[in-house]
């Protein structure tokens, strides 16, 4: 499912204009990009968690050449599925 695909499920099962599902959708996706870059968790129960993981420096290799290469520490998004979610998917 894309994001359109969704924008339209949640259209027609809230009656509501897809416009409007569009906006609160974008604004829930833009709060919780700027609440883990703030490095705050973002919990929601039943769902899971979205938070800010450090990655460490480490050595990888240039699939091309085969050349030893550092890849600098860095910071990125993780997701961490809720127990509710989890045993739904099963």
């Amino acid at each position: 499912m894309n994001k359109q695909q969704l924008i339209e499920k949640i259209a027609s099962e809230a009656h509501l204009p897809k416009a409007q599902c569009e906006a609160v959708l974008n604004y829930c996706w833009e709060t919780i990009k700027k609440t883990v870059k703030k490095g705050d968790d973002v919990k929601i129960v039943g769902f899971g968690t979205f938070t800010k993981a450090k990655r460490k420096a480490r050595t990888g290799r240039n699939p091309q050449t085969g050349k030893a290469i550092k890849i600098p520490a860095s910071w990125a998004p993780k997701f961490r599925a809720g127990a509710e979610f989890k045993e739904m998917v099963k």
